[in-house]
């Protein structure tokens, strides 16, 4: 298997379709031949209910259960007692008990490296690990991109901020100078896109205006769609559910462009 590349999916707004990304971009991925880890590292949990885990709150080992044994240097469960596979994706799920562990964190030495010593073990039975982040720029988002090789940054237009992408990219900055060095910003996508809106065009030339000369801005966009709301109701990709649509194609364009951007 080649090397394995981790993508954190991150962007401190709610909103974004970090949750969307990540399902779909993983599924595009396998529809590629390759196999991947999704691990929701948000305690609402969003990615591991898209994944048909219905009641995220009764699961017996979670993220959360997991981090706190790294945390105690207590043995771990086997990857088997809670990781979850659908196809040729597997899940590491959470739930709303991930926010106590945030807050274990902060006391808990080089704790902004606990989840890059979970995933290092398992990198040689992946191709990708994709990383779903809740909307903050907290402890658990920072042990995100201290695991990751790459950050996917996805934007809402109608949610625009130039000021909240800034602080999320100073944040990358000081995790690549202090902690990871290998980590780099795989591109900003915009998601959830009516082309035919002004506030489209103008969300679309200030992300090109602030950011084209230092990081890539995907041609490629995300479109609107409410396939995308029913697909996820469903616990299905919108791949599945829809693999005509204008999103399903732009999801497999996209894991199709990651592939060639990784040789």
């Amino acid at each position: 298997m080649s090397k394995t590349t981790v993508i954190t999916i991150a962007n401190q707004k709610g909103g974004t379709g970090k949750t969307t990304t990540a399902y779909n971009l993983a599924y595009a991925l396998s529809n590629e031949g390759k196999k991947v880890l999704l691990v929701d590292f948000d305690p609402q949990a969003n990615l591991t209910m898209c994944f048909g885990i219905e009641n995220p709150d009764q699961l017996k080992l979670s993220m959360f259960n997991i981090m706190n044994a790294i945390m105690s240097d207590e043995p771990l469960p086997t990857p088997d007692e809670y990781i979850h596979s659908h196809g040729n994706i597997d899940l590491i799920p959470s739930n709303i008990e991930l926010s106590v562990a945030e807050i274990n964190l902060r006391d808990e030495m080089g704790g902004e490296k606990t989840l890059a010593s979970l995933l290092e073990p398992m990198k040689h039975k992946y191709d990708y690990i994709i990383i779903d982040t809740n909307p903050s720029l907290g402890l658990l988002t920072i042990n995100a991109l201290a695991a990751s090789d790459r950050v996917l940054i996805p934007v809402n237009p109608q949610l625009w901020s130039a000021t909240g992408l800034t602080q999320l990219l100073k944040i990358i900055v000081k995790v690549k100078k202090r902690i990871n060095p290998r980590i780099g910003i795989e591109g900003i996508l915009m998601t959830m896109c009516d082309t035919r809106t002004n506030l489209y065009k103008e969300a679309f030339r200030l992300v090109k205006v602030y950011y084209r000369e230092t990081f890539r801005i995907f041609d490629l966009q995300i479109p609107l769609s409410v396939k995308v709301g029913e697909a996820n109701f469903y616990s299905q990709s919108i791949i599945e559910f829809h693999p005509k649509s204008k999103v399903a194609l732009a999801y497999q364009s996209l894991a199709k462009e990651l592939i060639q951007n990784g040789k």
